[in-house]
Parts: C-alpha cells; structure tokens; sequence
C-alpha cells in the first residue's frame, strides 16, 4: 500500500503528454492468448494494471520482452494453467480471459474477477457470447469442442462483452455477426489489433461482421489514454491553472468539451496539444452513458471540479454504485447529495485533509482537490490510483504540484 502526500494551493501549468491508454492496452494484451506467434506493442503504459495483465498471460508460457519502448509478446507455445486467483481477483479486465482462453484452449474458468469495487459487474452477457460461439457452461468451468460463427446480440452496451464476443469471433470457424457493440476507442484499437494478426473484420455502427482466421502474432501502437487527458484538463481548471495536454485524440472528449462549454470554458487546441480557457460561470449536469456520451471513468474527477465551482448534478447511467468515493472527498469538504443514481454536488469550501483513494478515478479526484486545497493532505491507499496512470507524481511535479508517493 501507499499514499500520496500533496500540498496543495498550486498552480498547476506547463505540457503534458499521456500515456497509452489502460483500457486499450488491457483487451490487446489477452488477445495474444489467442494468437500464435510474436505481437509487438508500442506505447504500453507502465501501470499496475498492464503489469498484472502481463504476468497472467506469462503464466501460460507467454514469452515477454521489453525493448527500446516496445513489447514483445510471444505467444506462439501456450499451456493452459489455472490463472493464479490473486492476479485476476485484482484486475477486471481478467474478465477478457473468457473469450482468450476458449478461443485457444477451449475452455476458460469463471473466477472471482476483480478491479474497482463500486459496482457489481455481472458476467452475464460474457457467458451469452460464449454459449453462442458453442461454448457451454458446466458449474465454474466453461467449455469448447471448437467455437464456430454465431449471430449474437446485445441488448446495452457492454465493453467487456464486446471485447470476449470479437475475441472469439476472429477464430471461430465461419462467419460471426456482432449487434449492439460498444463502440469505445478502445473497441476500434482491439479490431486494428486482431485485423493485424489475420482476422477479417467489418464495422458498420454498433455492428461488427467477422470472419474466423487461425492468428498470428499482431502489431499495434496503443492509443493515447483520453481519460488521463480529461483528468489533466479538469486538474488544470481546479487549480485555475494553465495546461496543455497532448498525445491523444482530442475528438474522443467531445462530451467532455461539450458539458463545459455550457458553463463558458472554451477548447483550445494549439500546436497539437488541447487547453481549456476560462472557468465555469454555472451549474453543470451531465449523465455518463456508453461512448460517445460522457465516459463513467471521469465523473469523479468531475465532480471535483463542480466542488470547486458553481457545483453541477451527476447522472450515473453506467455503474449503479459508483459513487462511493464522495463519502471521501467529503473529508476535503465536498458537500454533496445523493438520490439513487444522481449526485448533486454543491460549490463547497475544499480544505486540506486526510482521506482515502476507493477506486481508480475516485483516487485521482481526491489528488487534485487536495492540490486545489491549502495546507498538506494525505491520500491513503494511493495504490489504487497508480492502476491507472502512469508516473502521476512526475507528470504533476513537472506541472508545478508539490507532491510525493510513498510506499
């Protein structure tokens, strides 16, 4: 375990560039169970998150090399083994074993999946795909004689579904028919991803068509994380700084863009890099839905922001629950209600403090509050958030921020 330890009243200015994206790299990474042969990664960030996920595809007999910014995954000799329980109770991205593991061992086995607790996330719609591509379940184990092209379809949208349901489709024998796809960046990087291995691919809306190939180790250069830079521009404007953010897809923060827009804060994109310009004059109310609406991973830094302002209502329409961290954020002084899946946060007097990092984003919205906040603050269970981004100290330190992790 570790913490954070900030003082705060800084402002915040200067460049920063994001890391590859966590939720990008994370599907690509157990698609190579799926390929046999050598996948080369570029831009993989160094986060806890990708570091867990490496280590269990190593437990098959993966073979990982790291040079010069590169990853280099050989999967060509893989024996399955039962994923050690700790590594996948810590990641929810192990739910991707699924799809991997029947798509090149035939059979998978359903574990205690882990990641943030804020949310019961069931594995329903995973275990639909799989029965489509003939995979049948018998207690915690699912299994294969071979999966073959199926029509399947979701009724809401669901990352996680997608990325098992594409995952199997591209070796199954025939052709697939996705409906109702999530449609997130990270979707299309996983596609370019399997395209590079030999899968067939299609894309029209929210559905995919796939044809099943044999796969060969995939190339891909993983996609600046554009969470990490909606948490960089709502840092910049909590601390009423002056940041410009690059290395990412400014389109895919459109929502982001929009809902401050309506307060008055303007997008300004300049020598390949994003700022926001003024501060919010009003009340914002946003509602996080699948993309391209408001992504769910940054209402928490949001909700900091609105503290720090006019204040704002927050609509949760992707994980029930996920509110869990304002209990925190209280400690700072957040004043804050809630009514079923809505927070309505007021314009509050942020002080210095001690609190708790509960989940990934609630972790990175109590450090900005505690750098908006004057006087030293202590983020406890810092761990959380270092799942997520990538040397979040020396990108804030080189910001201007007075702030250290210790173990």
């Amino acid at each position: 375990m570790g913490r954070f330890i900030a003082n705060g009243k800084t402002r915040l200015a200067g460049r920063v560039d994001v890391s590859g994206s966590k939720n990008a790299a994370l599907p690509i990474i157990f698609a190579t169970i799926a390929m046999r042969g050598v996948s080369v990664i570029d831009n993989l960030p160094d986060i806890t998150d990708v570091k867990i996920a490496l280590d269990i595809v190593e437990g098959f007999g993966a073979k990982i090399v790291k040079e010069e910014g590169l990853t280099y995954i050989d999967t060509s000799d893989l024996v399955y083994s039962v994923p050690c329980e700790r590594s996948v109770s810590a990641l929810r991205a192990s739910t991707y074993l699924l799809g991997a593991c029947l798509a090149r061992f035939n059979i998978a086995l359903i574990q205690r999946f882990g990641g943030c607790n804020f949310s019961q996330r069931p594995i329903d719609m995973h275990l639909m795909a799989a029965e489509a591509f003939g995979a049948k379940s018998d207690g915690n184990t699912v299994k294969s004689s071979g999966l073959v092209g199926a029509s399947v379809a979701f009724d809401k949208k669901s990352v996680g579904a997608t990325v098992n349901a594409l995952i199997m489709a591209s070796v199954a024998k025939g052709k697939s028919v996705i409906h109702g796809c999530a449609r997130e960046p990270h979707i299309d990087s996983l596609i370019d991803f399997l395209r590079s291995a030999g899968a067939e691919i299609d894309v029209s809306g929210d559905t995919v068509f796939v044809t099943g190939r044999e796969l060969t180790g995939g190339s891909i250069t993983v996609p600046g994380d554009m969470i990490e830079a909606g948490t960089y521009l709502c840092a910049s404007l909590i601390t009423g700084g002056d940041v410009s953010v690059h290395g990412f897809n400014k389109e895919e923060l459109c929502s982001l863009y929009e809902a401050l827009g309506m307060s008055g804060v303007r997008v300004n994109s300049i020598n390949g890099g994003v700022s926001l310009v003024g501060v919010p004059e009003g009340y914002i109310s946003i509602a996080t839905a699948a993309y391209p609406g408001f992504p769910t991973d940054l209402q928490p830094v949001l909700s900091a922001l609105l503290a720090v302002y006019r204040g704002g209502e927050i609509v949760e329409n992707v994980w029930q629950g996920r509110f869990g961290y304002l209990g925190e954020l209280g400690k700072l002084g957040v004043e804050y209600r809630l009514c079923d899946n809505r927070a309505y946060i007021s314009h509050s007097n942020i002080h210095s403090g001690t609190l708790s990092a509960t989940d990934l984003r609630g972790g990175a919205a109590a450090i900005l509050l505690a750098l908006s906040a004057d006087g030293m603050s202590v983020i406890e269970h810092g761990e959380y958030v270092l799942r997520g981004y990538e040397k979040i100290t020396e990108k804030l330190r080189l910001l201007g921020a007075d702030i250290r992790y210790v173990e």
